[in-house]
């Protein structure tokens, strides 16, 4: 299974899409479980803090709940490292 790496650009994008459909967190996991994710609230919510990575397969189940285009969950998102200098 791959994950992604996330960052503070992709989890803000990440919470907004969710107020924009106006879910909770805990709809938002309950939904992506009826489509076969094991994620828990808890992992979910560090997804949003940035703190933790998604499974690819989650952001296609989150796609297909917010009804959005997968460029909006990378909208902002420069292609510099965060934290890197070069």
């Amino acid at each position: 299974m791959d994950k992604l790496l996330t960052n503070k650009t992709f989890a803000q994008n990440l919470k907004k899409l969710r107020f924009q459909s106006k879910l909770t967190q805990e709809q938002t996991v309950a939904k992506l479980q009826l489509l076969g994710s094991p994620i828990s609230r808890s992992t979910y919510s560090l997804i949003e803090l940035g703190r933790g990575n998604i499974f690819i397969s989650d952001l296609v189940g989150l796609q297909q709940i917010f009804c959005v285009d997968f460029k909006e969950f990378f909208e902002g998102i420069s292609t510099q490292r965060e934290g890197k200098e070069e």
